[in-house]
């Protein structure tokens, strides 16, 4: 090794550290939203906490739903790009599945993508489920609320850091509980 590289190697170790230390503390940051998002839950509100799975007719369905989130949750459908007042939602609080009330997604885990829909770079941990959907020929990855099955949408990978993932929501799926 000559002077030069060693010169370049040393110079070159606070780069490596400072990097390893970002993606570190993106790690931990990612796990707090993850881990704390009760402390958005404003007091007193009424969201289950449950995952118990949730058992209804489709005739209660139908009943407890609109037409357009029946065919959201119930049928799979999809709603209008900017249809949903949920996608321009800046405040800060819990999304809960309309279906059932389970908290979803925080205010801290919603990004802007320019879809159309709510979107959120990560989930509160283990309240949604995933399965592969082929209806446009190429595999997609769908989402389903864990308790009640209500259909969300699906997750991509083309969203921001700290974990890359757009999950793709329809707001009539949704509702929101400020802080």
């Amino acid at each position: 090794m000559n002077r030069r590289q060693f010169i370049r190697l040393i110079a070159a170790v606070p780069l490596v550290m400072t990097v390893t230390g970002r993606a570190r503390s993106a790690d931990k940051s990612l796990d707090s939203i993850r881990k704390n998002w009760k402390s958005l839950l404003a007091r007193d509100v009424k969201v289950s906490l449950s995952t118990e799975p949730l058992r209804k007719s489709k005739a209660e369905w139908k009943h407890s739903l609109s037409d357009t989130q029946f065919y959201v949750l119930r049928e799979e459908g999809t709603e209008r790009p900017f249809s949903s007042p949920l996608n321009d939602e800046k405040r800060r609080g819990v999304y809960v599945c309309a279906g059932c009330a389970l908290p979803l997604f925080t205010s801290q885990m919603k990004f802007d993508s320019g879809t159309g829909w709510p979107s959120f770079f990560t989930q509160i941990p283990g309240h949604l489920g995933t399965k592969k959907d082929f209806e446009l020929f190429l595999p997609r990855t769908e989402y389903h609320c864990i308790r009640c099955g209500g259909h969300h949408g699906h997750v991509f990978d083309d969203g921001p850091a700290p974990t890359g993932e757009r999950w793709c929501n329809n707001g009539v799926a949704l509702r929101f509980i400020p802080a």
